[in-house]
């Protein structure tokens, strides 16, 4: 048997595992990602969490997609991973290191009488070139650039936050064919990791509406990676302010670029659903 915790993050949910003493065996993993994430049939889930020991941080984190497939990294993961090993008393650290496949990601915890409030999470700096995306063709950066999809010319425009993504703006969100539109650029040929895919209507400056096509997943009720690569977009296109609250299906998160050391910061909630064993 193995105890787990259902976290969510603005409804983007996860199953998560201590296994800082007992790994799960490496060559199954892809395996009970698939099982265990599976909705009315497993746990469900848009991933499955692994907590282990770092060398080069206080903890490194694995996510595997419900398709097996192994992500960089997760805005909303983070955040139920820090709270995770802080209200279980794994660690007493506020602001802790973890290592994930997109480098060193460091979340600060806004702590009250015990419980984790909020999570701020030092996102890095995002990556503009085609190279650290991935996506093919000549090695510049994607702004404004037309993809063809489904017989039509899409703008797009592309950031890496330790994991690919691709942001269209759109005027009415809430019409716009997400599902079959998303599909089809997450399997598009320029990308060869495929991608997540953001697509956002511009409120104001500091004001913005997303819904993302997550990679390996499909649409999600919100993805901190995705909100910070809308909010990275619209700077490099001039749709938006450095700062701005992203409005997501499952709620809000607060996403900033700062200009003086080029970082990207979220700032959400995390939440605890149950815990089982399977």
């Amino acid at each position: 048997m193995t105890e787990f915790v259902k976290m969510h993050g603005l409804g983007n949910d996860f199953i998560l595992i201590d296994c800082l003493k007992e790994p799960l065996p490496e060559n199954k993993l892809p395996e009970l990602a698939q099982e265990w994430c599976r909705r009315n049939f497993g746990i469900g889930a848009d991933g499955l969490i692994l907590v282990l020991p770092s060398k080069v941080g206080h903890f490194r984190m694995r996510i595997f997609n419900p398709d097996g497939s192994e992500a960089e990294m997760c805005g909303n993961g983070i955040r139920c991973f820090a709270k995770y090993v802080y209200e279980r008393g794994i660690t007493k650290q506020t602001s802790l290191k973890v290592e994930t496949l997109a480098g060193i990601i460091q979340p600060k915890l806004r702590v009250k009488s015990g419980k984790v409030e909020s999570i701020k999470v030092d996102m890095g700096q995002p990556g503009l070139l085609r190279s650290q995306i991935p996506m093919k063709g000549e090695d510049t950066k994607v702004i404004r650039e037309k993809l063809k999809v489904l017989g039509e010319k899409r703008e797009i425009t592309c950031v890496s936050m330790g994991n690919p993504h691709c942001v269209l703006f759109v005027n009415r969100l809430e019409f716009f064919p997400v599902e079959q539109t998303g599909s089809a650029i997450e399997n598009h040929q320029f990308f060869p990791q495929r991608t997540n895919v953001e697509f956002v209507q511009v409120k104001s400056p500091n004001e913005i509406k997303a819904r993302v096509w997550e990679r390996g997943v499909g649409e999600t009720l919100a993805c901190g990676t995705g909100a910070c690569a809308s909010l990275v977009a619209g700077v490099l296109t001039k749709k938006t302010d450095h700062k701005a609250t992203v409005h997501l299906l499952g709620g809000d998160l607060l996403v900033e670029w700062r200009k003086d050391n080029k970082h990207v910061y979220l700032t959400g909630p995390a939440a605890e659903v149950f815990v089982g064993n399977i």
